[in-house]
Parts: C-alpha cells; structure tokens; sequence
C-alpha cells in the first residue's frame, strides 16, 4: 500500500460510509432527500444524457472513416496484449453481459403488458414490436458507444500521448496539463460512480442467482442467502482480479462468450426459431424507423415518465460505467488500430447483443404469448429474477440450461467486476506506464470488499431499487467527464498534430 494514492483512494470509500449512515440514522430523511434528487436529475439532465448518447454515436462513425482511424494505438511498432478473439470476449463480457443477462427476459414482458405509448394496446403485436425495439435501443449500439468514446480516447491519450493511468487523461485539457487537485477530485468522483455502478449490477447478479437457487433448490429469498451468495461472488472476482489480466479475466471471458453463444444457439433451435426470427425482424425495423426520434426524446407519444424509469436511467447506468471500462477497455486495446478499436468496442459487441435479445426475449414473449400470459404472472409473483428460469422450464432440457445459466450469470459479474476492480485499484496507486503492471493484491481486495459491504446492506435494507436510484446518482457527474471526453476526441479529429499520432 505504499504507492496509494490516499487523497483518491479514501474519499469515495468515506462518502460511501456517510451514505449509508445517513440512511441508517435518518431512513425517512434519507428516502426523501435521494427521491427529491432523483427527481431533479432526471427532470433537468434527462435530455443531456439521451442527446450526448446519440452523438457518441455520431462521432464514432465520424471517426471510424476519418485519417485517426488508421493509427494504431501505442504507436506504429506497438505489438497487441490480447487475440482479437479473447479481445472480443473481454470488450462483450465486461460491460453490460451481466444486466442484458437479468432484463433480457423480464423486461419486454413489461413493455408487452404496459407499451407507454397510447396507441399501442397491450399484449398486442404492436406492443411486441415496441418491446424488441425497446431492448435494440436499451442494449445495444447506445450504451456501447458510451464505453467506445471514453475507452478510445483513453488508449490514445495514455499510450500514444504518455498522460497518466487517469480518469483526468480524458479531459481536454491543452498539451495534456491538469492541475493535480482536479485530477484528484476527477478520479475521486468516478470511482464514487463506479461503486455505486457495480453495486447496483452485483445486486442484479445477486438476485439472478437466488432465483436460480429457488428454482433448482428451491431455496427462498432471504438476507442470509443475499448475504452467502455475494460473499461467494466478491471472493470470486477478488480471486480473479489479483490473478491479473491474463490469467484472471482472459479466462474467465473466454468460458463466458462461448457459453453465451452456446446456450442462445440451443434456444434458439429448441424454443421457437420461426416465430423468434418474426419478433426479431419487427423489432429491427422498428427500431431502425424510430432510434433518431427515441434516441433524442422527441417522440412525443411516448410518456415523460416512462423515459425516466427506462431509458435515462439506463443511460445514466451505463454513464455510471464508463470512466473506469475506460481504463480498462483502453488498456488491453494496444496494438490495434482505432478502426479495429471501434469494430471490437462498438459494432461486434452490439450485433452480438442484438442476437441475444432476438433470441432470448424473442423467445420470452412468444412462450408468454402461447401460455396465456404465464411469464408475466411469474414476474409479477417470484420478480424479475424468475423470467428466465420460467422460460428455460418451458424448454427441453431444463434440468440441464439452468444450472448452465446460472453458471454463465455468475461469470458473467465476476468478469465484468474483475476487469474494473483492475482499473480502480490501478487509479488508486500511484502513476503508472507500463501497460502490463498490475495494481497491489490488497488494494483489490479492499475495492472488492467496499463494493461487496455496500450491495449487501442495501439489498437487506432497501431491496435492488434503492441501489438502482443511488447508481443514477453515479451516472449524474460521470455524464459530463464522457461530454469531456468525446470533446477530447473531436480534437483528435481536426487538429493535424493530434491526429498525427503515430511517431
């Protein structure tokens, strides 16, 4: 512990403390003050997440035909960390595996019942094309360019620009200078977001568990079992994590795609293949038709309340994210150019989520369909948790592709917090260049455990939606460093000299 980084490492762990004291010592304060909060944010912010999430876009594209496409990152001799397989297994795995993995199946189910707009009744096809639209836009080519823009101009700024392993290096500060108290406060306020990010995901991955254990064991839902089944988890990815990148995650994300692609191929064949391949052609072009409209909030037949309790918090979520992956997706990205970095960051893994959400709540809606409505009344009675092992039990097999996909969801945390335990606990040291070097063992462990200790003692005492609102919370300051970030990168684009970066 030597080389901490104390005025970045203790802040976020004390303002985590002061937050759940507030909460113990106040409950009926605290809930008011955080849902006042939350209200503020989303009534005066929501807009900017959604209009800075479509320009992340934009600007990829822009990118991706532009002269900075062909610079490779670390620089022209730069040899690569990773195969372009486990790259792609690493970019998928550790950004939003584990959540598609909790709403893939339950979340069309609510936009089925309940379609926000109108027009639309419910539980009608109109309603099912709106809900596989709905996840497209939720899951797919958004959120992952969120993670693109930061990671992206991460790698150029740290390998081929030598900036610090810092949040701070994002920012477009001229000749790459910051002052050392806001490069401080920078980190502090991301790995704040990032906790609250992860707790919130390790809640969903917790809960996704049990259901698989009350389903398999039938074993109930208690505070005992959220506390076994996260201990069990944290230790995992502190394992992974201090085994180092290539023996812990490459691993680990490897196991995890191939188990991903295996178990949506057998469900594809085995569940209902025509009519998935029907839902997923509507839901494609529907969400082609409407992603300008939906993307920037102004199609005005959809309710400014449900925006909120969907969409601005997924982006908010995703927000929460961003700084930290970009440390790490920036880091295993050397050797590679920046057109190879948006293909492996941005489409591959979005095809790859599109896929998924054909498959999985393609399957979930028609296997609701033709049960008259029988996933959903598990959703509503057992929770979120349940919907997918409720579509498994449909399936032949099931005593097999359940423990399989509880298997998958328990990798699938362990790769995504292992990755950014990495990152957090390489901010939290001091300054590193070397692109290999790890972070101590026990910083890692005190990030693992901070993170575990948070998710339990809210899910005991607030359940999965007080996490949610407070990883807004986290997505709220991380939103304008990424609006920071893509400014970063449009000077790479139109300033010769940035653009130039290969010696």
């Amino acid at each position: 512990m030597k080389h901490l980084r104390k005025n970045v490492f203790y802040p976020p762990i004390l303002l985590i403390f002061c937050t759940i004291l507030f909460g113990q010592i106040n409950n009926d304060l605290f809930s008011t003050s955080i849902s006042k909060l939350n209200t503020w944010i989303l009534e005066n912010f929501g807009f900017l997440f959604s209009w800075s999430s479509f320009f992340f876009l934009v600007l990829l594209l822009i990118t991706y035909f532009s002269p900075l496409a062909r610079v490779k990152i670390g620089g022209k001799n730069a040899k690569p960390l990773l195969s372009k397989s486990r790259w792609f297994a690493i970019s998928t795995c550790t950004t939003i595996a584990t959540g598609i993995l909790f709403w893939g199946c339950a979340e069309p189910l609510y936009h089925y019942a309940n379609p926000p707009i109108s027009t639309i009744p419910p539980t009608s096809n109109a309603s099912m094309g709106f809900s596989i639209s709905t996840m497209f836009m939720h899951w797919s080519f958004t959120p992952y360019a969120i993670y693109c823009v930061a990671g992206l101009v991460f790698a150029l700024s740290f390998y081929n620009l030598k900036r610090k392993f810092s949040v701070a290096s994002l920012i477009p500060f001229q000749q790459g200078r910051i002052n050392k108290t806001v490069e401080s406060t920078i980190d502090v306020i991301c790995l704040y977001s990032l906790i609250l990010g992860m707790s919130a995901s390790l809640g969903a991955g917790i809960y996704s568990i049990i259901g698989g254990l009350n389903e398999v064991f039938d074993i109930p839902k208690s505070n005992f079992l959220i506390g076994c089944v996260g201990a069990f988890i944290i230790f995992s990815f502190i394992l992974s994590a201090i085994s180092g990148l290539q023996k812990g995650i490459k691993w680990l994300s490897t196991i995890n795609i191939l188990g991903f692609i295996l178990l949506a191929i057998y469900i594809f064949f085995v569940s209902y293949p025509v009519d998935i391949l029907k839902i997923a052609f509507s839901g494609i072009t529907e969400y082609i038709y409407t992603f300008p409209q939906r993307s920037l909030n102004i199609d005005s037949g959809i309710s400014q309340t449900w925006r909120y309790d969907w969409s601005i918090f997924y982006w908010a979520n995703w927000f929460a994210w961003a700084p930290i992956a970009a440390l790490f997706l920036g880091k295993i990205s050397k050797g590679y150019t920046v057109r190879q970095y948006i293909n492996f960051n941005l489409i591959l893994p979005s095809f790859f989520a599109i896929v998924w959400i054909s498959i999985f709540s393609g399957a979930t809606l028609h296997a609701n369909l033709i049960s008259e409505n029988s996933l959903f009344e598990t959703m509503t009675a057992a929770g979120e948790e349940a919907v997918m092992y409720g579509l498994l039990n449909k399936i032949s097999f099931n005593n097999i592709t359940i423990p399989i996909t509880l298997i998958l969801i328990y990798i699938s945390y362990v790769t995504a917090a292992d990755s950014n335990i990495s990152a957090m606990s390489s901010m939290s040291e001091k300054e590193k260049t070397n692109s290999t070097q790890e972070a101590s063992i026990l910083t890692k462990i005190i990030w693992g455990l901070v993170i575990g200790g948070l998710t339990y003692i809210m899910l005991s005492t607030k359940g999965l939606e007080g996490i949610r609102i407070l990883s807004l919370f986290g997505g709220f300051p991380a939103l304008f460093i990424i609006i920071f970030a893509s400014i970063s990168l449009i000077k790479f684009l139109f300033n010769k000299k940035l653009t130039n970066l290969d010696p």
